[in-house]
């Protein structure tokens, strides 16, 4: 027995210690000195109060495996790490801390907040960076980033102040997303529209002076305190003459005016749309565009104001129920519909979104918008699909101006000071204690931050350190690739590509490559409602990280979803275990590896073959970023030619001290190169007990013209499928294990190379297929079981492979099992009421079947 390798492959007891090892010796360090050509990642930065979860598994892991398979290919590696501050959701995690103990920020100020932010970060911030390694992930952690970090400070201020400069940043009174319970504006990324069932409530709008009306269907009856208007399609005949005319809000029955607008719906409800521009995105375009007078009548707590008489105070879905009780017995509404409509949720605390107006800081998007098209439109930029492109280019040209501002403290607080005396708003890069208008000291500054995503816009380049002009931005921009989600093209991509086009004047990227979600074995989407949830750390801890990243790529498809499954990560599990067991085999077989590969025999030289056409697929689908693809070609290589094949052809040969052994060792160390960018940690770990360097850093297999022998390669093809056709014929035969055979080969080739053949692959063809005698030439097939191949027909008495009494009995149970079913079809055909009633493909289906089935009762009582 082996003292060397384990019978058992255990990753808990070697994944942390390969990882330290590659860590110790700065194998992941960045080396502008090699003088290697560089090949360039950008890592999305995880949030720092995140727990991994399968989606950031699969990123990390596509990430790693490109970055390790470019870094074999003998690129300089630049793949920096980092973390984002997260905003709303830290500020949410130390508000909570305080609330037990009884204490608010507003109470401990902005200063002792901000330092109980920062300590929150120093306890639990790294924790995803720790989890983040045990993936595998080989960045450069030296050069990790975090968004708070100097540096970055420094850029977001930059890039704030320019934007400002040039008029591209205003401050403004807009409607944004409003989350009542978080008390703060927030991003289109952090709503999730889920679908509920609603009340279509259609109200009667009297125009004034008259006992006629118009019939307004609205969900949210409790915002017509905030009407501003009543809106119509011009185009619309039912209400072209009432345009300009006024109506009468319910309840206030104060005069707003019908207008014209080409936005509403002619097919919606009633087609009269209320505009209430205060409290709807849709409804405070078409206030912009008619000049209409905002009125707000839901406050930042979620409650009516003092706008609305009695009902002030009242949460708006409370103030919902009870307005639209009082319509109905006001006589004011017509019916009331249950419909499904999409109601946004703040994705931190679930709570309902309100759309409202207040001042914030905004990005004018039209100017920035127009590079960032062009960029992908000219192909500087290249989506991976490319369909995703189209996705891209549709937001992009539709884009509207982007509410940077939060009002919380955690964060990058805006660099704008309100001068008290004369209203001037400065904006600077650094502190200042004077108006720069009046001269006036009398300033405070802005409490609010800035929106996550607008220092994630900066991450390509902030963390190279500009505003500096550094080296290392001259050496690696722009990026090769991006790989991310396509969740957050919009959000992260897109505003990564406009930041940098305007800031450096450089695309960030070259290639933007969307991987899909990680769903469950039924393909639902992963979530806590479900219970359906994965923590990859678990299955780290069962089955070990090579596993987890197997079971994520096998099978993926660029862009799309993929699913995850307890039996994938079984099965993969398995598929480690076996190259474990290879290397056991090999290394008790073998011993080392040797220096040069002489006397190839014909398995070589079949292996040697299949390792070439496998590097050339896999080098070939890795450029195009099909990681799954490039996996299954691999997988097939080690288990299909290299285990179930040449391991078993060399088994005999080592007996009998035919083959060239180095080969076996060189043959599965390639594998192991092709392997390593998938499961690095097993793969090193066996490297190690051929090698004495580090599998991370060696080269990448590459295409060798030397090892191809196409006539020996075409002798191992037809081997292998005279010995699988004969294994499969027993099979079917259920031809016991130990039974030895005779077979009869009748080929068109002539006789001596047949005889050559035979002879030289005897002990294969003996040990593999229990073959005992080989006779060449034409034989009748009266009473033999016959395989075709394409080059020769064998032919196998039926004797040798099974009782021939047993095998009369079968072949009878199987005719009469076939004569019974005919006889049923034939019933049916002959049933009048069946052929006039059943569907044609149902006859159709029953006539091919008889048909089918006669052929093969003619066939059985033939070989009966």
């Amino acid at each position: 027995m082996d003292n060397c390798i384990d019978k058992t492959y255990d990753p808990s007891l070697i994944e942390k210690d390969i990882y330290d090892l590659w860590s110790e010796n700065d194998l992941f360090k960045i080396n502008f000195e090699s003088g290697k050509k560089v090949y360039s990642v950008v890592m999305p930065p995880p949030n720092i109060t995140g727990v991994l979860h399968m989606g950031h598994a699969l990123n990390f892991t596509l990430q790693d495996i490109l970055v390790r398979f470019k870094r074999m290919m003998g690129f300089e590696i630049v793949w920096i790490p980092g973390t984002d501050h997260s905003a709303i959701a830290t500020e949410a995690k130390v508000v909570e801390a305080l609330k037990k103990e009884n204490l608010t920020k507003q109470s401990i100020g902005y200063e002792k907040f901000m330092e109980r932010c920062w300590k929150w970060k120093e306890d639990y911030g790294g924790t995803i960076s720790k989890q983040i390694r045990s993936l595998g992930a080989s960045c450069d952690w030296s050069k990790e980033r975090f968004t708070l970090d100097e540096g970055c400070s420094k850029a977001v201020n930059e890039f704030f102040v320019r934007l400002y400069e040039e008029g591209l940043i205003y401050r403004g009174n807009r409607i944004v997303n409003w989350c009542p319970n978080c008390n703060t504006s927030i991003s289109d990324i952090e709503v999730d529209y889920k679908e509920s069932e609603s009340d279509l409530v259609y109200l009667k709008y009297y125009l004034s002076g008259k006992d006629e009306f118009l019939t307004i269907s609205t969900t949210r009856p409790e915002t017509i305190f905030g009407d501003s208007a009543v809106a119509v399609n011009p185009n619309d005949n039912r209400y072209s003459k009432f345009i300009g005319k006024k109506v009468l809000i319910p309840i206030l029955s104060r005069e707003i005016e019908i207008i014209p607008d080409d936005y509403v719906d002619m097919e919606f409800g009633t087609g009269v749309l209320k505009v209430t521009p205060c409290h709807d995105f849709t409804d405070f375009e078409i206030g912009e565009r008619h000049n209409l007078e905002k009125i707000s009548v839901i406050d930042t707590d979620g409650r009516l104001n003092d706008k609305c008489g009695k009902y002030s105070g009242l949460k708006s879905n409370q103030a919902r129920k009870i307005i639209t009780n009082d319509l109905q017995e006001q006589g004011l509404v017509v019916k009331i519909e249950k419909i499904k409509n999409n109601v946004g949720k703040c994705s931190r605390c679930g709570h309902v979104i309100e759309p409202l107006t207040s001042d914030q800081w905004f990005v004018k998007m039209k100017e920035l918008s127009i590079p960032a098209i062009d960029a992908v439109e000219q192909g500087k930029i290249k989506f991976v699909p490319d369909r995703f492109s189209k996705i891209y280019m549709h937001w992009m040209r539709n884009i509207k101006d982007w509410c940077i501002s939060r009002q919380i403290w955690w964060g990058h607080q805006i660099p704008a000071w309100f001068c008290q005396d004369c209203n001037h708003i400065n904006v600077s890069r650094s502190e200042i204690n004077s108006c720069e208008k009046c001269g006036s000291s009398n300033l405070k500054r802005d409490n609010d931050s800035l929106d996550t995503w607008f220092s994630s816009a900066l991450w390509s380049f902030s963390v190279l350190g500009w505003p500096e002009k550094t080296d290392i931005i001259d050496q690696i921009y722009p990026y090769d690739t991006v790989i991310t989600g396509y969740d957050i093209i919009f959000f992260w991509i897109a505003r990564m590509i406009f930041s940098s086009l305007k800031m450096t004047k450089e695309i960030p990227f070259k290639n933007v490559v969307i991987h899909g979600l990680v769903r469950d074995a039924q393909g639902r989407k992963m979530s806590k409602s479900l219970g359906n949830g994965i923590n990859p750390l678990d299955v780290i801890s069962q089955y070990g990280t090579d596993a987890l990243r197997l079971a994520l790529v096998t099978g993926l498809t660029a862009g799309n979803d993929t699913r995850f499954s307890k039996d994938k990560l079984e099965g993969n599990r398995n598929f480690i275990n076996k190259i474990w067991n290879a290397a056991r085999f090999i290394k008790m077989n073998v011993g080392h590896r040797g220096e040069e590969l002489s006397s190839l025999n014909s398995y070589d030289y079949w292996i040697l073959h299949k390792i070439n056409s496998t590097v050339s697929e896999v080098t070939n689908n890795m450029g195009k970023f099909e990681f799954g693809l490039s996996l299954q070609k691999i997988y097939s290589l080690f288990w299909d030619n290299f285990c179930d094949w040449y391991l078993e052809l060399s088994k005999i040969s080592f007996k009998e001290n035919k083959s060239n052994i180095n080969t076996c060792c060189y043959v599965f160390c390639q594998i192991l190169k092709l392997l390593h960018p998938f499961i690095p940690f097993v793969t090193e770990k066996i490297w190690k007990f051929f090698n004495n360097d580090f599998l991370m850093v060696s080269d990448y297999p590459k295409f060798n013209s030397s090892f191809e022998n196409k006539e020996d390669h075409e002798k191992v093809e037809r081997l292998i499928s005279i010995i699988h056709s004969i294994r499969s014929k027993r099979n079917e035969m259920n031809t016991p294990h130990n039974k030895k055979i005779t077979i009869f080969v009748h080929s068109n080739e002539e006789k001596e190379s047949l005889v050559k053949f035979f002879s030289d692959f005897s002990d294969p063809i003996e040990k593999l297929a229990g073959v005992e005698t080989v006779r060449i030439g034409c034989q009748s097939e009266s009473e033999m079981s016959v395989i075709v191949l394409d080059f020769a027909k064998i032919m196998i008495p039926l004797e040798d492979l099974t009782d021939k009494e047993k095998l009369k009995i079968k072949l009878s149970k199987e005719i009469k099992d076939l004569e019974q079913k005919i006889e049923k079809s034939k019933n049916l055909i002959n049933n009048k009421s069946f052929m006039e009633k059943a569907p044609k493909e149902v006859v159709d289906s029953v006539i091919n079947s008889l048909k089918s089935d006669e052929l093969k009762l003619y066939e059985l009582k033939n070989k009966n």
